[in-house]
């Protein structure tokens, strides 16, 4: 700053310096142009990665957990600390996993046994790929900050923690969202089905927020994505990287229910299976928890009515239940569930007793509870000339849709506005239609909330 008041031409490197700096510090974003289609401007990127983000051993320890006291934990970014890595990518390659993982703390090695503390199991490092754009090495080992493909993690999905057997720690979930649109998918030949199958269990594999079921009663492959565009591109796939042959159905909304009051019941389970007597009492209470917080469980009982080895199976229990709702047999979300009375008799209670129980006593609380349906809400964001602007938000409020703001952005207007995920289908032709091709929206899943008039007309 005082060389350039003092009127001095100020030097690159300290331009450089300062860039860098306030990236850090997350001050500033620096933006470049180019176009990876004609390889212009990638060096450039290359160059500046170097230049202005930090290096692993410029950041702060990663913090984690342990994973059976909770104890935060703090690596520190060093191949002599034990091993902590986050699996952030999972993909197929010619039919194998490879699973791309960036090392926190300590050495990733060829043969060693490694701890997903997430899923309470070990696996073995088969072969370690140093990447290269599209090229690849076989490498013996990889030390802290860096980025491979690991072959051999059967079990490790995106989001997971591998890290030293002896030294558990889990690291930070990467975020993921639940689908929210789903469609009906056929095989056009019966021989085809199995293709189908196996082609949806990959992409499931490297996708976290692909979902693929079978509708009981149906008997339909239903697949279930984040929205039109997601599902369009997974369809695609299906028949070019997978060559099968399938008809797709209508998109259709992926809802939820929840409950708007505190409800409570009791349920008992005794039954003699097999020749033995089975016991199991509970009473839960069921209450709306904040929404978009998801579900939660709590043991408030003391030792003395349920023996501690039957809380998992009350727990079991409720989760299993809350997988279809009372309305339309949607999952429940947003609800907290308490344990607060119970009992048992000596050597009559039992595991499958006690999840039972808790199912039928959650069923029957969170239908006391006034359930109502929930339904899934995107954010949009709308770019369009002046001209078109009043016809465009009439059209939005047409679809239950809420403006939140309108803001000027060179020669067009920006809208942003939150619409029921059921009124945006085929929105991207009405919206060329309306603006004579000049308009161009993006959206992205905001929350599920109540359904609106139109939905439940």
């Amino acid at each position: 700053m005082e060389t350039y008041l003092a009127d001095q031409p100020v030097s690159t490197d300290t331009l450089l310096s300062a860039l860098r700096r306030l990236t850090i510090d997350l001050e500033v974003v620096p933006v470049l142009c180019g176009s990876a289609l004609k390889n212009k401007g990638i060096q450039r990127l290359l160059d500046a990665i170097v230049q202005f983000l930090p290096n692993p051993l410029e950041v702060h320890a990663t913090e984690g957990h342990d994973p059976k006291t909770g104890k935060i934990i703090r690596c520190a970014c060093s191949d002599k600390e034990p091993l902590a890595a986050l699996a952030f990518k999972v993909m197929m390659d010619q039919g194998r996993k490879l699973t791309y993982v960036r090392i926190y703390s300590g050495k990733l090695k060829t043969g060693a046994e490694v701890l997903n503390p997430g899923k309470k199991t070990k696996e073995k490092v088969a072969r370690i790929m140093a990447m290269h754009a599209n090229k690849r090495k076989r490498v013996n080992e990889a030390g802290t900050g860096n980025i491979v493909g690991v072959m051999g993690l059967k079990v490790t999905s995106t989001g997971d923690t591998i890290c030293d057997p002896s030294h558990p720690i889990l690291l930070e979930k990467i975020g993921s969202y639940e689908p929210v649109i789903s469609v009906a998918v056929e095989p056009k030949t019966h021989d085809d089905q199995e293709k189908i199958d196996l082609a949806l269990e990959k992409l499931s594999i490297e996708d976290p927020t692909f979902r693929s079921s079978k509708d009981e009663d149906t008997g339909q492959t239903i697949i279930s994505g984040m929205g039109e565009l997601h599902l369009e591109i997974l369809t695609n796939r299906l028949k070019r990287d997978f060559r099968t042959a399938v008809n797709v159905g209508k998109p259709q909304v992926v809802y939820r229910e929840t409950m708007q009051e505190q409800a409570e019941a009791t349920a008992t389970f005794e039954r003699e299976i097999g020749g033995h007597h089975h016991f199991g009492e509970v009473t839960l209470s069921l209450s709306p928890a904040r929404r978009s917080s998801g579900n939660r469980f709590v043991n408030m009982i003391p030792e003395d009515r349920i023996p501690p080895e039957f809380i998992p199976a009350v727990e079991e229990g409720v989760t299993e239940s809350m997988t279809a709702g009372v309305i339309l047999g949607y999952p429940m979300v947003d609800v907290e569930v308490s344990l607060t009375w119970g009992s048992h008799k000596e050597s009559l209670s039992s595991h499958l007793a006690y999840k039972v129980a808790a199912s039928m006593a959650c069923k029957e609380a969170f239908q006391k509870g006034s359930p109502v349906l929930m339904e899934p809400v995107m954010k949009v964001e709308i770019l369009v000339p002046e001209a078109f602007l009043g016809d465009i938000i009439g059209d939005l409020n047409a679809r239950g849709g809420k403006i939140e703001g309108i803001a000027p952005r060179k020669n067009i207007q920006v809208v942003d506005a939150t619409v029921p995920l059921s009124r945006m289908f085929g929105y991207s032709t009405v919206l060329r239609s309306a603006t004579q091709g000049r308009g161009t929206f993006t959206m992205k899943f905001y929350r599920f909330d109540r359904v609106s008039n139109h939905a439940e007309g």
